[in-house]
């Protein structure tokens, strides 16, 4: 896979300050639509069939979400070690090496609802601020499909980060982000845009108002020196157990899940 670029101090300074950054043409799009014939063969066998839409609670309308497909198949494992994206991580985040801590594919189907303003960092036992999520589409993405929308510099503060994904996070996130006066950013992707964000930063997606469906591919990465925290929630040691297992609380992340991406071997 062939990626384009690698950012430099200027979008370094930039996603410090806000907490995310838009990149264009990152990857090449031809790669990216050979990519998405192979995760969409995957996600269909192991998510073969869904209730209806009006059957599903408010997170089970936003999207399908499957998390370390990387185990399942050679072309994703390629595509999740690959080490100019993780380059890309270690660049943005000012840090010398990384580690997966994991995969995941977010399928937001024709009619899927919005993604409840959140923090995706409650969920992770991490102790670190170093983290990271790329976002990759695998189409062009305009806002009426359901592009990410963030809050500048929410990533720097407290409020609101045990409120997991959720109608309670949406409405606590909806209103501090409108009263506090944070920039609000939601750009449209073209194919090989990729966005990064940081693992506190207060974010949100539209709903999916076009007939096609919006097909993305996250990688979550972290400093590769990143320990786990001494006293994680019960949400966060299922995380733990799931994607770090048997790494006790302060521990060093350091399992045959999370290998370091950058710099490889």
């Amino acid at each position: 896979m062939q990626i384009n670029t690698v950012p430099g101090e200027k979008e370094r300074i930039q996603y410090q300050k806000n907490g995310f950054i838009h990149l264009s043409h990152i990857i090449k799009p031809d790669d990216l639509t050979t990519f998405k014939k192979d995760l969409r063969v995957l996600m269909d066998e192991l998510e073969p069939e869904r209730p209806p839409l009006e059957e599903r609670d408010t997170y089970g309308r936003a999207f399908t979400q499957v998390t370390n497909l990387w185990q399942q198949s050679d072309v994703v494992r390629d595509f999740v070690f690959n080490e100019g994206l993780a380059r890309i991580a270690a660049a943005i985040m000012g840090v010398d090496s990384v580690r997966l801590y994991h995969d995941q594919a977010l399928f937001k189907e024709p009619g899927g609802g919005p993604t409840p303003w959140h923090v995706d960092q409650v969920y992770w036992p991490l102790d670190t601020n170093n983290t990271c999520t790329l976002w990759i589409p695998l189409q062009d993405v305009p806002l009426e499909m359901g592009a990410l929308g963030f809050a500048a510099g929410t990533h720097t503060k407290q409020e609101g980060r045990d409120l997991l994904i959720s109608d309670e996070s949406e409405t606590f996130y909806s209103d501090w982000v409108g009263n506090s006066g944070f920039s609000l950013s939601q750009d449209a992707f073209e194919l090989g845009d990729i966005s990064i964000h940081n693992g506190w930063t207060v974010h949100f997606a539209g709903s999916n108002r076009s007939a096609k469906p919006r097909e993305v591919m996250t990688i979550i990465y972290m400093d590769a020196e990143t320990r786990l925290l001494k006293k994680p929630s019960d949400t966060q040691l299922v995380d733990r157990d799931a994607f770090i297992p048997g790494v006790k609380p302060g521990g060093l992340a350091d399992t045959h899940l999370n290998p370091i991406l950058y710099p490889g071997k």
